[in-house]
């Protein structure tokens, strides 16, 4: 079987097999003290202080999930307050479908968000399902979440 020289180039944006496979970016922004007030936070109904936001092009919306100790956690979003999020954040209209997300942790008054790729989140969930224990996670659990947004701080370039 002879292979042809020059293979056509592909689009990382737009992905393989007609567009159902995308490279995941390795991009990481910082969004933290600009993206959601309280008010904003509120609205979306999320019913915890730690979540991720994306674009999924297969529901033609932007869905939420929060890491628990049953994995991903899908929560409806108003869309009308995802609007107005990315009103006050417009970053976030540069977050590639399917593969980058709004990585969000609200700690008391003040909230950390960032764009990250979506692995990032996930690898998350996974730390949360294997190290959760008892009703409300366990201490180790939470040094250990609190260490991983460390580190995505700092890949953002945010020094902790």
């Amino acid at each position: 079987m002879r292979v042809p020289a020059v293979l056509p180039a592909l689009s990382l944006h737009d992905g393989a097999g007609g567009g159902r496979f995308r490279a995941v970016p390795d991009r990481y922004v910082s969004l933290s003290g600009s993206v959601i007030a309280r008010e904003g936070w509120d609205a979306l109904q999320v019913p915890v202080g730690l979540a991720f936001f994306l674009r999924s092009s297969a529901h033609d919306r932007v869905v939420g999930f929060y890491p628990s100790p049953a994995g991903a956690t899908e929560s409806e979003l108003a869309l009308d307050a995802w609007s107005g999020i990315v009103r006050a954040a417009p970053a976030l209209e540069s977050m590639a479908a399917d593969v980058e997300a709004l990585l969000v942790n609200r700690r008391h008054e003040s909230v950390d968000a960032f764009i990250v790729p979506i692995d990032v989140c996930y690898a998350l969930v996974g730390q949360i399902r294997r190290d959760w224990r008892g009703f409300q996670g366990g201490d180790e659990l939470w040094r250990g979440v609190a260490e991983f947004l460390s580190r995505v701080a700092s890949r953002a370039g945010v020094n902790a």
